[in-house]
C-alpha cells in the first residue's frame, strides 16, 4: 500500500493496522482496518474513507472496480505482522504451526523474531501458519 496513506491515516489520529482484497457476491472490496486509542469509531472509519479514497482513485489498490471499507479489525483479529503481536501481548491468542500443531494461550510477549505463549514457550513467526486474537464470551 501507498505510503502515503498510513501517513493521512496517522494524521486523522489513527493506525494502519492491516488491508486485504477480497471478493464478495462477485463485488472487489478493498478493505483498510485502522486502529485508534480508545477504539475505533464509526465516524473515524467515515472520516479517513472520504479522505483515502480519491488518493486511491489516483493509485488504485486493486484493478477494476471496487469498494473501499475502512474499519476495525475487531475484537477478534488476524496476527500477521510483529507490530501486531506486540500490541497483543497480553491477549488470548489462538495460532496455528506449519506442522498442524494448534496452540491457545496468553500472548506473554513478543519481539520481531518470535512470540511466547503461556505454556508454550518461544515460538518463531517463521514456524506459524495463522494467528488470532480470540475473545471468550
Amino acid at each position: 500500500m501507498d505510503e502515503n496513506i498510513e501517513k493521512i491515516i496517522e494524521e486523522r489520529g489513527a493506525k494502519l493496522y492491516d488491508f486485504e482484497s477480497a471478493i464478495e457476491n462477485g463485488h472487489k472490496i478493498f478493505r483498510v482496518y485502522i486502529t485508534c486509542e480508545g477504539g475505533v469509531t464509526l465516524e473515524k472509519c467515515e472520516e479517513i474513507s472520504k479522505i483515502i479514497s480519491p488518493v486511491l482513485d489516483l493509485n488504485p489498490p486493486v484493478s477494476g472496480k471496487y469498494f473501499l471499507e475502512v474499519s476495525s479489525p475487531g475484537i477478534e483479529r488476524a496476527l500477521k505482522l510483529p507490530k501486531h503481536f506486540k500490541a497483543s501481548v497480553g491477549e488470548k491468542v489462538k495460532i496455528k504451526l506449519n506442522n498442524a500443531e494448534k496452540i491457545e494461550g496468553v500472548l506473554v510477549s513478543a519481539n520481531d523474531e518470535a512470540v511466547l505463549v503461556e505454556g508454550f514457550g518461544l515460538i518463531n513467526y517463521s514456524d506459524i501458519n495463522k494467528a488470532k486474537t480470540y475473545f471468550e464470551w
